[in-house]
């Protein structure tokens, strides 16, 4: 799968927004683009998406900036990603399109593999809120999805 600077980078300036909030005051993207060491100008092209899609609300003025329109415990990271326009797939066939990848616009062999795998991903980051990412509560979640005996046929 191949998720672009896009998606990474609003995923993580949410992050920093939803760490940075806390205060009375919102958070401006110049504090966040200098933290993230991200380019201001992206960040605003970013964050006008992300407040289209209900994600953000904006202040303006002296002491303006963002805040999350929402608890960051109910935001989750699919969200963020397709906010942004960024299609969580992992095969190189387009989204939504019946014509595959491979010549003579058939599907390739392994097409099913990646299309569920692109589903898999999407679930994950769907299970996954903003505030699991900055209460780092991220890494080994897998391992809790797994039922028993899943992994068995793996080992045998």
């Amino acid at each position: 799968m191949r998720l672009s600077t896009k998606g990474r980078y609003a995923v993580m300036a949410m992050a920093d927004l939803a760490s940075h909030e806390a205060g009375a005051r919102p958070v401006s993207l110049a504090d966040i683009a200098e933290r993230q060491e991200i380019s201001l100008s992206y960040l605003e092209q970013l964050f006008a998406k992300l407040r289209r899609g209900g994600l953000v609300t904006s202040v303006r003025g002296p002491g303006g900036g963002y805040r999350l329109s929402r608890p960051s415990d109910e935001v989750r990271v699919a969200d963020i990603i397709m906010a942004v326009d960024e299609p969580i797939t992992a095969t190189r066939c387009k989204p939504g399109c019946a014509k595959g990848c491979a010549t003579q616009g058939a599907r390739c062999i392994t097409h099913d593999l990646w299309e569920e795998l692109g589903r898999q991903i999407h679930m994950f980051l769907s299970k996954v809120s903003l505030a699991d990412v900055v209460e780092k509560k991220v890494l080994g979640r897998a391992q809790l999805e797994i039922q028993p005996g899943e992994g068995e046929a793996a080992a045998a």
